[in-house]
């Protein structure tokens, strides 16, 4: 299942090119959908659950490398898998936005999701859904952001 966008994308993902190839397999292996936009910065390749259409995860394009958000629908049942994560993973975690709308809902706009709620290494979190779960692709990251995702998709 390829197509011009995809292709375009992979162009652009340079020494990631398979490390982006092996997630967006296992995702399309586990019947997620994959979407595709063009966006300021390059591309937005999006996965959806087929069952729910909910977004599972985005591949982005920054000056840094290419990125993946991800948004599981279950965390709470497996939070404790975060503790797992390498030491710069979780840094990524620390270091993302605070969910306004858990703080106080009169913060952020109404038809905002609420952002998650969860511990990491006996430490509350309370981050945006759109920064929390977003990690560099690297050789170190794929498996657990494969873990992750699987994570989501089987329990």
């Amino acid at each position: 299942m390829t197509d011009r966008n995809y292709d375009e994308f992979l162009e652009i993902t340079g020494s990631s090119r398979s490390l982006v190839e092996d997630i967006n397999g296992f995702l399309l292996d586990n019947n997620c959908k994959r979407e595709i936009k063009t966006a300021k910065s390059g591309f937005t390749v999006s996965y959806l659950l087929q069952d729910t259409k909910k977004t599972l995860a985005v591949f982005v394009c920054r000056k840094t490398g290419i990125k993946i958000k991800i948004y599981p629908q279950r965390l709470n049942e497996y939070m404790n898998f975060l503790d797992e994560l390498p030491a710069n993973m979780k840094k990524e975690i620390a270091k993302a936005s605070v969910c306004k709308r858990l703080l106080n809902p009169d913060d952020c706009n109404p038809k905002c999701v609420m952002g998650y709620d969860f511990i990491m290494d006996k430490e509350h979190y309370q981050k945006c859904r759109h920064m929390a779960f977003m990690f560099t692709v690297t050789e170190e990251s794929v498996s657990y952001i494969k873990e992750f995702l699987n994570n989501d998709l089987t329990s």
